[in-house]
């Protein structure tokens, strides 16, 4: 049996792009109709598929890819057209590949195909026989002297028909039947040609189908039908307005000038056509000569090891510094110096580049949706939109799989929740069908990825009033909340305000958790939303979770480092200024209160040194939110690589990872989600 475990890999990453394309040119299809192009791309991926698993001994996949082409292939040559059924018949196959796809990487048994194979050629037979019935109709071209014909009764102003007759199987006595027709047709007008010829025609031929050319003058087709499809022995009648095809000896001429006139251009020795298709191979050729498969853990591991050198590089810095107050200047320590500035600027560009390969572009997660949204409006009776902008954004490869998951979540509620059904919109003066719009773009050290809609909006009152009912505020509490702080209601565990469930959404079990995973990876989540307008949700995430900025400070013994893009500023406080409100610490900022919480107490430090009366403190802000953190030292800022704590320490609260600063010591970094919960006793 043939060993495909050194190739799978390579298989099944290739199956991901070619599905990939296969979703998005179906989606194509269906909403700008059949195109070539699109087609021709669709029948691509499937036969790379069929080509690709029939080599690695796939052969349910090799199958089902096997009749799914046979469609595509009528597609192709426009003997299909993209219908409604046929997309989702299309989705269906899909679906399935995928199944496949998941029974490979499990290793499981693959899932018989035969059901989907069986609806693929049912689909076929069914529109093989009304391609060959439409064919068998229209008959072959007019030859040259019925052509002739034509030309002139048109050119004289008549309208000439093609009439189609096709008689019954079991018909006996056809020259008769032909005769009678023959002779009803001319009724209404000059016979020109039939086919076959009346004088050649037998009892005893195999003869079913009859073709006239009939010139007449203010005769509807209809009376044409009529007159025929009542008679004995006729099966069927078709008729159509005759058209000449262009001469042979004007398609010559034409030709014949093309092809003077393409001489005449210097050294042009071949075809355009020809030329460009030769320039699309040498550009494909140059783009996989340039583009490698990587492993994602051999990139790892590059990381790894460049983070180690980082840290090497900074504990060489602080040596140097070190060395040069214990001796001062020296031609040797200022050599030093510049190697250590050298190997900086080195380590820096190394540290870029490998950066730029764990990018991606978030078009790789944004392919997901149209998908989605589509099944979705489909199930709920909606007309969706989707809209997206900003594919090329490039992102950290782990923050476009982390971010996934709440963005699915924002966009079904959106659908299910924010777009309204088509007749509820059109009473509003809306456009019957709904907009989803998606878009992503590089802000200073960020990535802000959007999610909005043109629905219903968020009512605050609506959530005011469920806020209260389910016990999560008071009702006076609720009547002191602005705007924005009603709207992050639903951000709440278990916070819903959806009238009724549904498959979709609607539990209230989604936006805590949407946000809860979004600061997890370093960003905030922040709401806007008008009445009868629509609802927009910004995130902000960070451009990687491998190296950040940090601000570094000293609680008790230990060194912390807080995020730069978290910071909001540095202040000194006095501590006789510190307030009491509600057994909760807090202080007045440029008639602001906010929440005071000390760093070392947080983590259960011990204070060893008594406290000043001026304290260093740290502001740090998600969206509208604030909270003021006391420490004892601030150290400075550093680009610091990030270390997760490893499945024997696990996850805690307010800590996102670690590093090792230039001194050899681990230094933790904080999770401004995490600490902003601590700080308000939310665990």
């Amino acid at each position: 049996m043939f060993d495909n475990s050194e190739f799978r890999q390579v298989f099944l990453e290739e199956l991901e792009e070619q599905i990939m394309t296969m979703e998005e040119e179906i989606l194509s299809l269906e909403k700008q109709g059949s195109h070539s192009e699109g087609i021709q791309r669709l029948f691509r991926a499937a036969h790379t598929i069929k080509g690709s698993s029939a080599a690695m001994g796939y052969m349910e996949l090799k199958q089902l890819t096997h009749e799914w082409e046979h469609l595509l292939d009528m597609l192709r040559n426009e003997e299909l057209e993209m219908t409604r059924e046929l997309t989702n018949l299309f989705f269906q196959c899909l679906d399935f590949i995928k199944d496949l796809q998941n029974s490979i990487i499990h290793e499981e048994l693959l899932p018989d195909p035969s059901a989907v194979i069986k609806e693929l050629g049912r689909f076929s037979k069914a529109n093989t026989e009304s391609v060959a019935a439409a064919k068998e109709s229209a008959g072959e071209a007019l030859p040259e002297e019925a052509e002739q014909l034509l030309r002139e009764y048109i050119h004289s102003g008549q309208t000439v028909y093609t009439i189609t007759v096709k008689l019954t199987e079991d018909c006996m006595m056809k020259l008769a039947r032909i005769s009678i027709i023959d002779i009803s047709l001319r009724a209404f007008g000059e016979v020109l040609w039939n086919e076959p010829n009346m004088k050649l025609v037998q009892d005893d031929q195999d003869i079913h189908a009859i073709r006239w050319l009939i010139a007449t003058q203010e005769v509807e087709p209809d009376a044409l039908e009529l007159a025929v499809a009542g008679l004995m022995d006729v099966q069927s009648v078709r008729v159509e307005a005759a058209m000449p095809s262009q001469p042979e000896a004007e398609t010559a001429a034409v030709l014949e000038l093309e092809q003077e006139n393409v001489d005449m251009l210097p050294g042009f020795a071949v075809s355009v056509a020809q030329d460009e298709a030769d320039k699309t191979q040498q550009s494909k050729a140059s783009v996989k000569q340039q583009t490698i498969r990587v492993n994602v853990e051999r990139l790892e591991n590059v990381l790894d090891l460049l983070g180690e050198l980082v840290i090497d590089q900074t504990r060489l810095k602080q040596a140097i510094q070190t060395l040069h107050q214990a001796y001062g200047y020296s031609e040797t320590m200022d050599d030093l110096g510049e190697i250590s500035d050298h190997l900086s600027r080195l380590i820096g560009s190394l540290q870029e580049n490998v950066l730029k390969v764990r990018m991606l572009p978030i078009e790789q997660l944004f392919s997901r949706f149209p998908r989605m949204v589509r099944d979705l409006a489909q199930t709920l009776n909606k007309s969706v939109d989707l809209q997206m902008v900003g594919g090329d954004t490039e992102l950290d490869r782990t923050l476009i799989e982390e971010v996934g998951d709440p963005m699915i979540h924002l966009i079904r509620n959106a659908v299910d929740h924010g777009i309204e059904m088509p007749e509820e919109r059109v009473k509003c003066g809306k456009p019957e069908q709904g907009t989803v719009r998606i878009s992503a773009a590089h802000e200073d050290n960020q990535v802000v990825v959007v999610v909005e809609d043109d629905g219903g909006g968020i009512d605050t009152n609506k959530l005011r009033k469920s806020a209260v009912a389910k016990g999560v505020i008071t009702a006076e509490e609720a009547a002191l909340l602005d705007e924005h702080k009603a709207l992050r209601l639903i951000f709440h565990p278990g916070f819903s305000t959806a009238s009724q469930l549904s498959d979709v959404s609607g539990r209230g079990v989604g936006m805590d958790i949407v946000r809860t995973d979004i600061e997890r990876l370093g960003g905030i989540i922040d709401i806007d939303t008008s009445v009868g307008v629509g609802t927009k949700f910004t995130i902000r995430l960070p451009l990687t979770l491998a190296i950040t900025t940090g601000l570094l400070v000293k609680a008790s013994d230990q060194t912390f480092i807080l995020p730069m893009s978290a910071v909001v500023e540095i202040i000194r406080v006095d501590t006789s200024t510190l307030k009491m409100i509600k057994g909760s610490p807090v202080i007045k900022i440029r008639n602001q209160i906010v929440p005071f919480v000390w760093l070392h107490e947080m983590f259960g430090y011990t204070r060893t040194e008594g406290r000043p009366d001026k304290i260093p403190v740290v502001m740090i802000g998600r969206a509208e939110q604030r909270l003021a953190i006391a420490v004892d030292q601030l150290l400075g800022n550093q680009e610091v690589v990030i270390k997760t704590l490893g499945s024997y320490v696990g996850k805690v609260d307010g800590i996102s990872g670690a590093t090792i600063l230039g001194n050899g010591r681990i230094a933790l970094i904080l999770e401004i989600g995490g600490i902003m919960k601590k700080a308000s006793g939310i665990s």
